[in-house]
């Protein structure tokens, strides 16, 4: 009974981590939305800082960990599916600006 009392504790002190680890990076980033930086500096950190915290919670929270090919089956299509749709629609929106900028 004791070694269950172990591993069920540690587990949630693994969580605690995590947990703590993502306030502490959510942290970062409310503190970096006050610093002048470049805004394309900026926006690359904050963007790394996310994908951090989203791989955390998927990994832990979702319990996905040990889940290694259910993940990948999951996650390339959406990143295949992402892509597409953002090489169809960043070039509209580059020439939407640059028409209301020309007038």
């Amino acid at each position: 009974m004791s070694g269950q009392d172990s591993h069920g504790n540690s587990g949630s002190k693994l969580y605690l981590i995590v947990w703590f680890g993502l306030i502490a990076l959510t942290g970062i980033e409310v503190f970096l939305g006050y610093k002048q930086l470049p805004l394309n500096v900026m926006l690359a950190m904050l963007m790394g800082l996310s994908l951090v915290k989203a791989a955390l919670i998927i990994f832990y929270f979702m319990h996905m960990k040990f889940e290694k090919t259910a993940l990948i089956l999951t996650i390339l299509p959406a990143m295949i599916i992402v892509i597409s749709l953002l090489s169809i629609f960043f070039p509209d929106a580059q020439r939407l600006i640059e028409h209301s900028a020309n007038r």
